[in-house]
């Protein structure tokens, strides 16, 4: 039968799908997934005094660092006002430091300490862990994570159409 009632061509019965079903919407799917995963991370994360987001800061820094306040919001995503906090807390636990530029005293620079150093070596084994606390191996986080960043990407794109469709209304 059709979504009417009516029967369908070939006998078998068609299941009327809901566009609107709330199962079978990607942003419900991720927005679960997300809170999940974060979650996840919380017990592994604990040990090292690292909350999800102070461990994003710290992986941006073991990788880039020293970086500028600018380059590590733009890195992460994050606006300044969220940010601010998190360097805050990290410079009290002595990981990292936050300092005016010499060169350009409206900018911080943010610098590892010794410790935020240290540190790196304990974290070595989360992306492990993660993977066997999950059940997930490496080549479907290979995969999810290139699917992952195309729809940033697509995100960002309808984004920045939709400034620029703004823009020319003004």
């Amino acid at each position: 039968m059709s979504a009417s009632g009516a029967p369908s061509a070939g006998g078998t019965a068609a299941v009327a799908v809901d566009p609107l079903d709330l199962e079978s919407q990607i942003c419900f799917a991720l927005s679960v997934a997300s809170r999940s995963v974060v979650a996840a991370y919380r017990p592994v994360l604990e040990p090292l005094g690292l909350t999800h987001p102070q461990y994003l800061v710290m992986l941006a820094l073991w990788q880039h660092a020293p970086l500028s306040g600018r380059e590590l919001s733009r890195l992460l995503r994050l606006d300044p006002g969220t940010l601010s906090p998190l360097l805050k807390r990290l410079d009290t636990q002595g990981l990292v430091t936050r300092r005016r530029r010499v060169d350009d005293e409206r900018a911080l620079a943010i610098e590892l300490t010794p410790a935020g150093v240290a540190l790196r070596r304990e974290a070595e084994s989360i992306p492990g862990r993660m993977m066997a606390r999950l059940g997930v191996q490496h080549d479907e986080l290979v995969v999810l994570h290139r699917t992952m960043t195309a729809l940033i990407v697509a995100a960002d794109a309808e984004g920045e159409g939709d400034a620029d469709a703004e823009a020319e209304g003004d």
